[in-house]
């Protein structure tokens, strides 16, 4: 086995790996053990009508080694038939999920009926428990007095052993919950940032491990479970900014690795209007259409997840090294450069590049080229990450070996100077075996 290693030299980020082939983890969640979760928006769902419409959120997850689904939920007048649903289709596919109470709907005279909600949910089959106690968690529950997260009270009327992670930070009102009165906290910032939900500036860069140290310090031993994404792009009229993914899901895979919390939850499932899901494309998967459509449909994701894979398995292992069964490029970029997209709120802060994750059994050159610009790179076994100027054009990627070629693949998606209406979520490729691109 080989130790990881993480360098930066000439655009290249390494993680050593070992090169014993890497088997999917489908390990049913045991107590006390590592968790993998991954946050699920329950509030576009209104369309689904059975549990067997959440079979196959279910079956992808499970075989990427995830454990358990958020279900973050507000008060819609659909949520209970969508959580039977979840609940009945996890248990009928060896999976767990939880509720995760959004508290930007939730007040905090009602955590009482938070708790009677959990008493309903508790006991049926699909729940996850750590330590034998339902687990439950929330998004935010201090930031707003008129929100709060109280566990104390959602404990009594729960009336069972209750689990709980909410989104609470060291930072929060603290009239919520103190750290003495939950089991851990929930943090939800997966991205650099000024520290005040923007992009970071010169002056101010609070980056994702400054996160995890203020957490682990405030929790003192109690669960942390830390967050992992990809990407965030939104552009509705209420909310509209972009915080720097380039690199961010290679560099974070390797923070927690070396960070080993106790859970872990991947942000998000399906949270298509901030653009980091990493589940189901949203032209495929069933869902009402809150408006992101317009940067999401045709952009795929899932190459990221495949990439996760054998991060979850080290993760879980509790091994700083992930493990390679098979050649493959990861790779993503942004459908335009940054110019062609005019002033938009934290657009400075990412980098006209073409990314590229090597996942190779044994040494190999990957050669990129981005329209006109093609660069060479001798890549170790194991996971290594590369980035090539952004060229308007076709994206092509290929792995060779000993002058030989062993694939190349081209993206479905060119780079163009058209940015209207402005789009900065990524498209992410796999390519892999016989010049295959899966998307």
């Amino acid at each position: 086995m080989r130790a990881s290693t993480t360098s930066v030299a000439l655009g290249l980020l390494t993680a050593a790996a070992n090169a014993a082939p890497f088997k999917t983890s489908t390990v049913k969640r045991q107590d006390s053990g590592k968790v993998v979760a991954a946050h699920f928006m329950i509030g576009i769902m209104e369309t689904r009508s059975s549990a067997a419409d959440y079979d196959e959120d279910m079956k992808k997850a499970k075989a990427a080694g995830i454990d358990a689904f958020a279900l973050n939920i507000a008060k819609d007048d659909y949520t209970d038939a969508q959580l039977n649903y979840a609940y009945e289709s996890a248990a009928n596919n060896d999976m767990k999920v939880f509720i995760s109470f959004d508290y930007n709907y939730f007040e905090t005279g009602e955590n009482e009926a938070v708790g009677a909600k959990l008493k309903e949910y508790c006991a049926k089959p699909g729940q996850l428990t750590v330590d034998g106690k339902c687990f439950a968690s929330s998004f935010n529950g201090d930031t707003d007095p008129s929100k709060l997260f109280n566990a104390n009270t959602i404990r009594a009327a729960a009336g069972t052993d209750l689990y709980l992670v909410p989104n609470l930070s060291p930072t929060g009102i603290r009239d919520a919950s103190a750290v003495g009165d939950i089991d851990g906290s929930f943090n939800w910032i997966g991205w650099d940032s000024n520290g005040a939900n923007r992009a970071p500036t010169a002056d101010a860069n609070v980056t994702t491990s400054d996160f995890d140290a203020k957490y682990t310090e405030w929790l003192a031993g109690k669960t942390y479970m830390a967050p992992v994404s990809p990407w965030f792009f939104t552009n509705f009229a209420s909310k509209a900014w972009v915080f720097p993914g380039d690199l961010l899901w290679f560099r974070r895979w390797n923070e927690i690795l070396a960070l080993a919390p106790q859970m872990i939850e991947i942000i998000t499932w399906n949270d298509y209007g901030e653009s980091h899901y990493v589940g189901s494309d949203s032209a495929t998967s069933k869902h009402t259409d809150d408006g992101s459509s317009a940067w999401t449909n045709g952009f795929p994701h899932d190459g990221w997840l495949e990439m996760a894979q054998p991060y979850i398995a080290a993760y879980k292992a509790g091994s700083k090294a992930i493990t390679v069964s098979e050649d493959k490029l990861v790779y993503w970029y942004r459908p335009t450069p940054k110019a062609a997209c005019g002033a938009f709120d934290g657009i400075d802060t990412l980098q006209d590049a073409v990314f590229v994750v090597a996942l190779l059994q044994s040494a190999g050159t990957v050669t990129v080229t981005s329209g006109g610009n093609t660069k060479t790179f001798d890549a170790p076994a194991g996971a290594s990450a590369y980035q090539v100027d952004m060229g308007t054009g076709k994206q092509t990627f290929a792995l060779s070996r000993g002058g030989a070629d062993v694939f190349s693949a081209t993206g479905s998606l060119e780079i163009s100077e058209n940015c209207s209406p402005v789009n900065l979520n990524a498209f992410v490729g796999v390519a892999k075996g016989n010049a295959a691109v899966r998307k």
